[in-house]
């Protein structure tokens, strides 16, 4: 049976603290709570499209060790084809050390380790699991030329394609041109862009950007107040659901992963932007990246009370 999502990238190890507030350079801060749980943008974006009902593969690569094995155990239990997911017998699987603040806010050091040698070939060798697949969903945790192989094997399978810009770096113009949807936060779309996005009109501003250059659509974050979703004469704004945050960490996985499953379900850009911005938002909920990503059921009720 074809797939619903094929996801393209980042798995590793997560080591998170969450505090009273984040450390300033050189300073010391006591927190309150220890998480360590398999991670990474492309592990995380294939379990919240999983928990959401679909069909999902996940292509990437993790270290022959023991957090590579908890890494892709942690992925069968949630239903996800694997079989893609190489074992590298050289490189460690990647770890994220992610601190929360006490309003949960977040950053993130990383070390890619694998996730530095998936290659475009790798990419190619999965390419059954594109034929028939209804999204291709890709970010920047691994290197280019497998994020653009992705890309590429999507649009000849006649997938919808979508990418999730992060970690930020600048794109070139004809991979921008190939994809039915960015999904920039702030950070990211000034990178894309040389657009600071603080609010609604600035977020205008760097959907256009990106559109001008090819894309099809953009969903980009506005700060704190929301999310611009933007094509060729539309716009819709996805204003914040109120709940009580937690830990943003995953929220942009979270984001990204409804929105992809809304594509492969037929719905519109229009119909898929508020399923994607309940899925953020109680992700945002819960502390860590994949045990807060939410169920149908979750998002469903959500957006039912608004």
């Amino acid at each position: 049976m074809p797939l619903d999502v094929v996801v393209v990238g980042k798995a590793n190890m997560d080591y998170l603290v969450r505090g009273p507030r984040l450390p300033a350079p050189g300073q010391s801060v006591n927190g309150d709570a220890f998480q360590e749980a398999p991670g990474g943008k492309g592990a995380n974006q294939a379990v919240g499209a999983a928990r959401l009902g679909a069909r999902v593969a996940l292509v990437a690569r993790v270290g022959k060790d023991a957090r590579g094995a908890a890494v892709i155990e942690a992925l069968r239990k949630e239903g996800i084809d694997v079989t893609h997911v190489r074992e590298d017998p050289s490189a460690a699987t990647g770890v994220a050390l992610c601190q929360v603040g006490g309003s949960g806010e977040k950053q993130i050091l990383s070390a890619a380790g694998a996730n530095a040698r998936l290659t475009a070939a790798d990419v190619r060798a999965s390419a059954a699991l594109f034929e028939g697949a209804r999204v291709v969903l890709c970010q920047l945790g691994v290197p280019l030329e497998a994020v653009s192989e992705a890309v590429r094997l999507g649009r000849a399978a006649g997938a919808i394609v979508v990418l999730d810009p992060g970690p930020p770096a600048p794109l070139p113009d004809e991979l921008i041109a190939q994809l039915d949807l960015i999904r920039p936060n702030t950070s990211e779309a000034q990178i894309l862009t040389g657009i600071r996005v603080r609010d609604r009109l600035s977020a205008r501003e760097a959907a256009a950007d990106l559109i001008r250059r090819g894309a099809k659509a953009a969903a980009v974050q506005a700060g704190e107040f929301g999310d611009l979703l933007a094509w060729p004469g539309h716009e819709v704004w996805l204003p914040r659901f109120e709940v009580k945050r937690v830990d943003a960490t995953g929220a942009g996985d979270a984001f990204a992963s409804a929105f992809a499953v809304a594509l492969a379900e037929g719905k519109t850009l229009a119909e898929g932007g508020p399923f994607a911005s309940a899925a953020a938002a109680l992700a945002t909920t819960v502390l860590g990246a994949q045990a807060a990503l939410p169920t149908r059921a979750a998002v469903l009720e959500l957006l039912l009370r608004r």
